[in-house]
């Protein structure tokens, strides 16, 4: 295909699957070996096009979020949840930093690990669908310091491609004793900073390999995800609330497995 409907597929791609637990990441690199996109800064356009989705979120939470920001001088409820999402931030920033080339140049250029992890991470979550349990926390704006960190945590086996952070997040609020909507919701503000600061270092990194052709492949993307990351926004929540996880887990099951056939095919 030509390069833009690559970029238009790869940011439909980012914007449907970033917030809901099946791994964006995984899935856009699985697609990126279907298309045969080998070029490197493929990898790159992955990484710079989730910025365009977790504006969606911004966009959608915009007066909440800014209610929280110019009370924060003032509301010690509004310091405590920036605090509660920066412990929730940090973990991904020792690991991510610490881990980076290993992660861009080994587990990113193994598909059958994003296969296994999508299955795995399936299991998972129809587990945690079914396991009865009684939640403590019901407010996404108010969790306990320990269960911020606690998904903070959680969240850096999202460095595993195939994982999910969206996934890796909702667990983690789970267990710790969120309801799964407060789960959901908080992964959304966690997304900001986490996928800000991963959008920031590619971007600076791949500063000299950007070009005026790969600038317009980008913003197509970007916008693309944008616009497919607001409908999911809207609807998710509710989804989780009335259905749950496990097709999310199903669909992770099947697309892990259609991936493996393939790899043996090939």
């Amino acid at each position: 295909m030509a390069d833009w409907l690559n970029a238009v597929l790869l940011g439909l791609i980012e914007g449907l699957t970033e917030f809901i637990p099946v791994s964006s990441t995984g899935h856009l690199l699985l697609a990126k070996q279907a298309l045969g996109l080998t070029d490197p800064s493929w990898d790159t356009f992955i990484v710079l096009i989730q910025l365009g989705a977790i504006l969606a979120v911004v966009a959608l939470y915009f007066h909440r979020l800014w209610q929280v920001l110019v009370r924060l001088p003032s509301d010690p409820a509004a310091r405590r949840f920036a605090l509660s999402v920066l412990i929730a931030f940090l973990p991904a920033v020792v690991v991510g930093l610490a881990l980076h080339d290993f992660i861009k140049k080994v587990l990113f250029e193994s598909p059958a690990l994003i296969c296994w992890s999508l299955i795995l991470g399936g299991i998972v979550l129809i587990v945690l669908d079914r396991w009865k349990h009684t939640p403590r926390h019901h407010d996404a704006m108010n969790l306990p310091l320990k269960t911020s960190l606690g998904v903070g945590i959680f969240q850096c086996l999202a460095m595993i491609p195939g994982v999910s952070r969206s996934g890796a997040t909702i667990f983690g609020g789970v267990v710790m004793g969120a309801d799964k909507r407060v789960a959901t919701e908080f992964s959304f503000f966690l997304a900001i900073p986490t996928m800000v600061a991963a959008f920031a270092l590619d971007a600076w990194e791949s500063r000299h390999a950007m070009t005026a052709d790969k600038a317009g492949l980008i913003a197509v993307g970007f916008v693309v995800a944008f616009l497919s990351g607001l409908v999911v926004v809207r609807v998710l929540l509710d989804f989780v609330s009335k259905r749950g996880l496990s097709p999310f887990g199903w669909w992770r099951i099947a697309v892990g497995v259609v991936g493996l056939v393939l790899l043996r095919m090939a």
